[in-house]
C-alpha cells in the first residue's frame, strides 16, 4: 500500500510550449511564494510530464517563467530518481563529457547527440521551501543539466555543434510544429 500522494495525480495536463515560443528563450524568475499555487504548479508539471511521456519538465515548458522543474528519471544503473527542485542552481557539472542522444518535450519527435557531463549536482528548495541537494550521474545527470538549461532560456539544440547541429536545424525547420 502506498503512503502519500502520487506525483501529478492531482495536477492538470497543460499545453507544452514548443521551440519558437519566446517563453523558452527567457531566463526564468526565482520563486518567492512557496504557497498553494506553487504546489499546484508542481502537480501540473508532473501531470504534463507523464502525459507527454517525458523524464523531466521545466515550468517554462508550460509557459510559466518560474525557476521550477520536476523529474522522474533513471540513471545509468536504472535507479529511479523522482522529485522536483524550486529555484535550482547547477552547482557542479563534472566528470567525463559524453555525447548521447537527447530529446526534449518542446522539440517533439527530435533528438541529437549532445555533449553533457556524466555527473551533476543541483541545489535548490522543495515546494515547501526546504533546502534540497540532488546528485545525478549518467542519464540522470544529463536530465538535471537539461532542465537547468531550460530555466536559463536554453534548449539542448543550442549545445549541438557541427554536422549534428545542421541536421537538427533542418529537422526543426521541417517539423509539423515548427512555425
Amino acid at each position: 500500500m502506498r503512503h502519500g500522494s502520487i506525483a501529478g495525480a492531482h495536477g492538470r495536463v497543460r499545453p507544452l510550449t514548443l521551440l519558437g515560443d519566446a517563453a523558452l528563450r527567457e531566463p526564468c524568475r526565482d520563486v518567492t511564494d512557496f504557497g498553494p499555487e506553487l504546489a499546484d504548479l508542481v502537480e501540473d508539471l508532473f501531470a504534463t510530464m507523464y502525459a507527454a511521456q517525458g523524464v523531466g519538465l521545466a515550468a517554462n515548458q508550460i509557459g510559466v517563467p518560474l525557476r521550477v522543474f520536476v523529474y522522474d528519471c533513471p540513471d545509468d544503473e536504472d535507479v529511479r530518481h523522482l522529485g522536483h527542485v524550486v529555484n535550482p542552481r547547477l552547482v557542479e557539472a563534472d566528470g567525463i563529457v559524453l555525447r548521447g542522444p537527447e530529446g526534449c518535450l518542446s522539440l517533439p519527435g527530435l533528438e541529437a547527440g549532445t555533449e553533457r557531463y556524466d555527473h551533476a549536482v543541483v541545489e535548490g528548495r522543495t515546494v515547501t521551501g526546504e533546502p534540497v541537494t540532488v546528485h545525478g550521474t549518467g542519464f540522470f545527470a544529463r536530465c538535471l543539466q537539461h532542465e537547468c538549461d531550460h530555466l536559463e532560456g536554453r534548449v539542448y539544440a543550442d549545445r549541438v555543434e557541427g554536422w549534428r547541429r545542421r541536421r537538427l536545424l533542418r529537422q526543426i525547420s521541417r517539423a509539423p510544429w515548427s512555425g
